[in-house]
């Protein structure tokens, strides 16, 4: 891969959860507007990527850099100033209102309704009473318009149906490229990865096992599926099993 100064840059990045490291020596460049989808399988390491950028893991080795600068301290000084996470499940303030949990996220409703139209009906609504989607479009947003420099989403379309998806990562793509926002996705689904991103990576035990772009995806989901099942566990990251993995469209 080639040495970029802009984007999120990731050289050499172990971490794990005190054993012994779950992600090995992996090196990862985003570029800005630029939108990479992580796949794997179970403990394949994609969870924990996510964690060490954003500071919730020590790294035992590595660099990570945000437009040529290292990064470090924790987590809530990276999230103020270069990273926007959102992890599985729906992060939101239940009891508040829509338009209550983006403030307290210092974003704007006109700015969440600009990317997420059907969030404009639902700002005086509380966050516990939003559908799925919904919610998962509250969390998108209140990370997205404060305009990271990387934004990191792990598992999205959990639990969530083919129509909504599409919404959230159209908004996602769209966003990203009109902000240049560097994006790391972790999917299991070949076929949401494939809508969604650029490039793809797929991890085995803690490694980039295979990089590949996008388009290539669906045409190469039984090679992608061998380094789903190969291998160990060698960490408890939160996936769907590999056999979940649909290989076509939706």
């Amino acid at each position: 891969m080639t040495t970029q100064a802009s984007g999120l840059g990731i050289r050499g990045l172990s971490a794990g959860y005190g054993a012994g490291p779950v992600v090995s020596e992996l090196t990862l460049n985003v570029a800005p507007g630029e939108v990479v989808a992580m796949l794997g399988r179970n403990g394949a390491g994609k969870t924990t990527t996510l964690m060490a950028i954003g500071g919730f893991l020590k790294r035992a080795t590595g660099d990570i850099t945000i437009d040529g600068v290292a990064i470090g301290g924790p987590p809530h000084r990276r999230m103020r100033k270069h990273v926007g996470l959102v992890l599985e499940g729906r992060s939101v303030f239940a009891p508040l209102t829509t338009a209550q949990n983006l403030k307290v996220g210092r974003v704007t409703a006109a700015d969440a309704v600009r990317v997420f139209p059907d969030l404009e009906g639902r700002l005086h609504v509380r966050a516990g009473n939003l559908s799925g989607g919904e919610q998962q479009m509250l969390s998108l947003a209140r990370a997205m318009c404060r305009r990271p420099r990387v934004l990191l989403l792990d598992e999205l379309s959990f639990g969530l149906a083919p129509v909504m998806c599409g919404r959230l990562f159209s908004g996602i793509r769209q966003f990203a490229a009109e902000h240049g926002i560097a994006v790391v996705v972790v999917e299991q689904h070949l076929h949401y990865a494939a809508t969604v991103a650029d490039r793809a990576v797929v991890m085995n035990q803690g490694r980039i096992a295979l990089e590949l772009p996008s388009s290539q995806l669906l045409s190469r989901a039984s090679e992608i599926e061998q380094l789903y099942l190969g291998g160990p566990d060698v960490g408890d990251d939160r996936e769907l099993p590999a056999s979940s993995i649909p290989s076509g469209t939706p």
